[in-house]
């Protein structure tokens, strides 16, 4: 069984104050062991060796991209995961997106990190579609998108939860009208033919929230931002998918990670 997980640490484990929370999220992952992880909001990891300390520490190899506007994103794989090839996703996407294929005995696994415009709808719509066009050319059947896609799900009722929200951070989720909810980003994957896993093959606590912690986060209202998008063939492989809560989880973010099982064995 391989595990996949996904989460946004938060300016890259500091707050503003200077406080660290390196130790909460190294717990989170070694409670967990992820053979992927995949990681969002790394600000200043891409500096001075950071990234490869906090990787060493959870003893995995990082595979990082930069960003030109907002905040480097990455992949770590640990062994005896093969990495075959890793590179960004060349398009100017507001953060960042990285691609990491891995051997497996089933065949190679394309492992998408990214974290969409968290200002702008329209911003996140394109740069869904330029993440489709990327999946689709990788060519190989197991492929999985993960990240924070600040969007909300289609077909879900949100009017209650971004009522709760102050107009500043409400907006952020609507469309042009100022009534509409604005799916479309998680809405354009979909049609594109990936799968979500969560209502797929969901467990555990309701919806999936994975926003916000008790670390906080006044733009958040109980949303699910944080996705693990599969192929078809990939998501007939995955045998459970849970948000993780309690613990370090609880305060070393404010997003919750997400982790899926996949029945693949690496090669």
């Amino acid at each position: 069984m391989l595990r996949v997980m996904t989460w946004n640490i938060l300016t890259g484990g500091r707050d503003r104050d200077g406080t660290d929370r390196w130790d909460g999220i190294v717990a989170v992952v070694a409670a967990q062991r992820p053979d992927v992880l995949a990681l969002q909001e790394l600000r200043g990891l891409d500096r001075d060796g950071r990234m490869t300390e906090l990787a060493g520490r959870v003893d995995m190899v990082p595979h990082l991209a930069r960003s030109c506007f907002g905040q480097p994103v990455a992949v770590l794989v640990r062994a005896p995961l093969r990495v075959l090839r890793s590179g960004r996703v060349r398009r100017p996407f507001h953060h960042a997106a990285v691609r990491v294929e891995v051997a497996t005995r089933e065949g190679p696994l394309i492992v998408h990190s990214t974290h969409l415009d968290p200002y702008s709808g329209g911003r996140r719509r394109t740069e869904a579609d330029w993440l489709a066009v990327a999946v689709r050319r990788t060519g190989g059947p197991l492929a999985l998108l993960a990240g924070d896609l600040n969007t909300l799900e289609p077909a879900v009722d949100h009017a209650a939860r971004l009522a709760g929200l102050s107009a500043l951070y409400r907006r952020r989720h609507l469309r042009r009208d100022g009534r509409t909810v604005d799916t479309r980003a998680v809405a354009r994957l979909l049609d594109a033919g990936l799968v979500d896993l969560w209502p797929h093959l969901g467990g555990g606590e309701p919806d999936g929230l994975t926003v916000p912690t008790r670390l906080g986060g006044a733009e958040f209202a109980g949303m699910r931002l944080d996705y693990l998008l599969a192929t078809p063939e990939l998501a007939a492989l995955t045998r459970e998918v849970r948000v993780v809560r309690g613990g370090h989880a609880d305060t070393a973010s404010d997003h919750y990670p997400v982790v899926a099982d996949l029945a693949l064995t690496p090669a």
